[in-house]
C-alpha cells in the first residue's frame, strides 16, 4: 500500500470520526473503555473467585530502587511468595487453568517442570496518549479487504472491543511496545543436555505506528523499522539485518536486507516470512514465531474462541535481573522454575487453522492473549497430523519507566526434540533496554546505513 493510499484513507478517517455509521463500534460501545472496561479493552473488574484483582491503572511509576536509564529492573514484588506450585503430581487439580501445551510440558518433563503460581498483579500500563488513541481507533479502525491490513488506525490498539479472531490478532501485532528502543541481548538454542552457545546482537527498533509527531497519513504502510548487528560469536560478528515491517504484507511484503561482514555486501532477504527457519534458532523458531506471531495473517482462518482464566508468565523480573546468570536461568528442557513466576490472568483464546490450499508447518495454532495488553502469552502449535508439537511462552513484565508491558524473554519449546530456544537474554549485560532516546526516523533505517554500520 503506497503513501497516497494512506493519505486518502486518512482523509476518510476524519469523516468516520464524525459519524459512527461505518465505525468499528458505536460511540456507546466505545464509552465502555471509560467505565466497565480498561482503556485497552480488558475487564476492569476482578473475577468471581477473587484471585484476579480489579485493574487500578497498572504499574506506571518505577520503584525507588530504579534510578538510571538502562538499569536492570528491580523487582517491585520481590517479597511475594508462591501461593502454590503446580507439578506433575497435582497438575490435574489445576487443569482447568492450563493450556494443552502447558500440560504437555509436564508430561514431557515430569520430574523437573514446575509452575510456581504467585498472587496476580495487574501491572499492565501504557501512557495516556495511547489510551486516547485507542478510544479513537475503536470508533474508526477497520480491517482492510481480506483482513490482511488495517485502515484508519494509529497510535493505539485498533480494536479494543474485538469482534473476531482477526481483530484480536491485529491487536497483538500492533500493541504498544514503545516508540524507539535500543538493546543488547542474546539468544540461544538449548540442547537436550542443557548446553548452549550465545548469539549476541545490538538491536534498534522504531515503532513508526506509535510516532507521536506523525499521523495515519504518514504511515506509508510501515509498522516499524528493525535494525540488528551481531556482536558475538566472532565467526558471526559484524553481520547485520534490517527490516521494514509493513502493515499489509499481502499488498506489500516486509522488506528485509542482510549485511555479510566477510563480503561487505548488503543483499535483499526476500523470504523472511511465514515458516522460513531462523538461522540463529537452530530450527526451533520460524519467522512468524517471533514475538509469538507476526506478519501476514492470510494463510489461516481465525476464530475468536472466547475468554478463559489461565496461569501465564507475568511480572517475570527474576529472569532479567542482573543478580542471575544465564546458567542460573537455563536448565535442560526448560527454564529454571526457581526464576519463573506464573499468575492467573484472563486471556482471549484465538485459534488459527490453516486454509485449504495454503502451506505452513503449523496446521493449527492456538493463542492465549493477555486481556490487559493484547500480547500473546502462550502459543500451542500443532503439526499437519494434528499432534501438539511446540509450545511457546512469552515471559511478561512491565517496563515501568515508560510504561509498557511487554516480554523480557520469549521461549520456544519443541516437545518432540526436547530442545528449546530463548530470545531476549540480557541479565549479564551491563545495561538492559533503553527507551530514552529520540527516534532517528526512516532515513536511519536504510540499506546504506546497514552497510556503513555493519562493517567490522
Amino acid at each position: 500500500m503506497k503513501k497516497n493510499n494512506w493519505i486518502a484513507t486518512g482523509a476518510l478517517a476524519l469523516s468516520l470520526a464524525a459519524s459512527s455509521a461505518m465505525a468499528a463500534v458505536s460511540v456507546k460501545q466505545a464509552e465502555r473503555l471509560k467505565g466497565e472496561l480498561t482503556p485497552l479493552g480488558a475487564e476492569r473488574a476482578g473475577n468471581k473467585a477473587g484471585d484476579i484483582p480489579p485493574w487500578r491503572g497498572g504499574l506506571s511509576l518505577p520503584p525507588v530502587q530504579y534510578s538510571e536509564v538502562g538499569q536492570h529492573h528491580p523487582d517491585p514484588y520481590e517479597n511475594d511468595q508462591p501461593l502454590f506450585t503446580i507439578t506433575t503430581a497435582n497438575m490435574q487439580k489445576y487443569a482447568d487453568f492450563l493450556t494443552d501445551g502447558q500440560k504437555a510440558m509436564f508430561k514431557t518433563y515430569p520430574d523437573t517442570f514446575r509452575m510456581p503460581v504467585y498472587p496476580t498483579r495487574r501491572t499492565a500500563a501504557a501512557p495516556d496518549w495511547v489510551y486516547e488513541n485507542t478510544y479513537k481507533n475503536a470508533l474508526r479502525a477497520e480491517l482492510a479487504e481480506g483482513g490482511n491490513g488495517l485502515l484508519y488506525a494509529y497510535g493505539g490498539i485498533p480494536f479494543p472491543i474485538a469482534n473476531n479472531g482477526l481483530e484480536a490478532i491485529w491487536n497483538h501485532i500492533t500493541r504498544w511496545r514503545g516508540v524507539y528502543l535500543t538493546r543488547r541481548a542474546s539468544e540461544i538454542a538449548v540442547q537436550v543436555n542443557g548446553d548452549f552457545s550465545l548469539v549476541t546482537v545490538q538491536q534498534e527498533v522504531e515503532f513508526n505506528y506509535y510516532r507521536q509527531d506523525r499521523s495515519v497519513d504518514d504511515l506509508d504502510n510501515i509498522l516499524f523499522y528493525y535494525l540488528s548487528f551481531t556482536k558475538a560469536p566472532a565467526r558471526l560478528a559484524g553481520g547485520a539485518v534490517l527490516v521494514h515491517e509493513t502493515l499489509n504484507q499481502v499488498d506489500e511484503p516486509r522488506q528485509a536486507w542482510g549485511y555479510n561482514a566477510g563480503q561487505r555486501r548488503v543483499r535483499r532477504a526476500p523470504n523472511l516470512a511465514y515458516d522460513t527457519p531462523i538461522a540463529a534458532a537452530d530450527g526451533l523458531r520460524y519467522a512468524d514465531d517471533t514475538d509469538m506471531f507476526n506478519g501476514a495473517p492470510d494463510r489461516y482462518n481465525w476464530k475468536l474462541v472466547g475468554k478463559e482464566e489461565v496461569y501465564i508468565p507475568y511480572n517475570s523480573y527474576k529472569l532479567s535481573s542482573n543478580k542471575s546468570s544465564y546458567k542460573d536461568v537455563i536448565n535442560p528442557g526448560h527454564l529454571n522454575p526457581e526464576y519463573t513466576r506464573y499468575e492467573k490472568h484472563r486471556v482471549w483464546v484465538v485459534e488459527a487453522t490453516l486454509k485449504d490450499g495454503m502451506r505452513h508447518v503449523y496446521h493449527k495454532r492456538r493463542f492465549y492473549i493477555d486481556e490487559d495488553t493484547w500480547g500473546i502469552a502462550v502459543a500451542d502449535l500443532y503439526d499437519s497430523t494434528g499432534e501438539l508439537w511446540r509450545v511457546n511462552m512469552a515471559y511478561i513484565k512491565t517496563y515501568y519507566e515508560l510504561p509498557v508491558t511487554w516480554t523480557t524473554l520469549d521461549v520456544f519449546h519443541d516437545l518432540k526434540a526436547k530442545r528449546y530456544h530463548v530470545q531476549g537474554l540480557d541479565s549479564e549485560e551491563r545495561k538492559t533496554i533503553d527507551y530514552s532516546q529520540e527516534p532517528p526516523g526512516e532515513r536511519y533505517f536504510t540499506p546504506s546505513e546497514l552497510r556503513r554500520r555493519g562493517r567490522r
